[in-house]
């Protein structure tokens, strides 16, 4: 019986009329192939988990829906060229989404590949970027708190990045002072900014 979250049907439902009939469609072909397909909200999208392992996730925008493979890369020969995340590009309408034989085959080659162990591919950074830049709230934070210091300190470049952009990003003071507060608890446990998807 497929697992259905209710914040799935909430997101739905709040989305715009052109997106509503794509994302149930795909809910419906990804439980249906897969029944043991559990559903969850993952980065504020609607997600599809299978033994404990991300198998795909839909958005829905403006103008635009997406659907992505965790492991697209081990399932289609070369990834569309697009401007939106996912494997198919912008879907806008039925008619953009694959096939529901096609969807299905994914789908079950998806759960097979985790089945398998087989980890997701990730491109790799052709350029290094430059290391970041310490916000100066962060480094008054990490000053007075020795074990958040050292764990910083200890992070790879990449790791202290995720870290300086949530914080940075916040548009209002008081979500940036609370992100700094989180921020500071977390490095002080050693933990990275996404530690809570890290075993996903």
């Amino acid at each position: 019986m497929a697992s259905l979250d209710p914040r799935v049907d909430a997101s739905i439902a709040k989305a715009a009329p052109f997106a509503q009939p794509l994302l149930t469609k795909i809910r419906a072909v990804v439980h249906a192939a897969g029944p043991e397909v559990v559903e969850a909200i993952k980065w504020g999208m609607p997600s599809f988990t299978y033994r404990g392992k991300i198998l795909a996730g839909m958005a829905a925008f403006k103008q635009h829906c997406t659907l992505g493979f965790w492991q697209g890369r081990q399932l289609l020969d070369s990834e569309k060229t697009s401007e939106a995340m996912g494997q198919f590009g912008r879907l806008t309408s039925l008619a953009d989404l694959p096939s529901k034989r096609e969807l299905t085959q994914l789908v079950k080659r998806a759960m097979a590949l985790i089945d398998e162990g087989v980890k997701p591919v990730r491109t790799a950074r052709t350029t290094p970027r430059p290391p970041p830049e310490v916000p100066a709230d962060l480094a008054v934070g990490l000053a007075g708190n020795a074990a958040a210091a050292q764990h910083f300190k200890a992070f790879s470049p990449s790791a202290k990045r995720e870290y300086i952009e949530w914080i940075v990003e916040a548009k209002r003071a008081d979500t940036r002072s609370r992100r700094l507060a989180q921020a500071i608890e977390w490095l002080a446990e050693g933990k990275a900014r996404n530690w809570k998807y890290e075993n996903c």
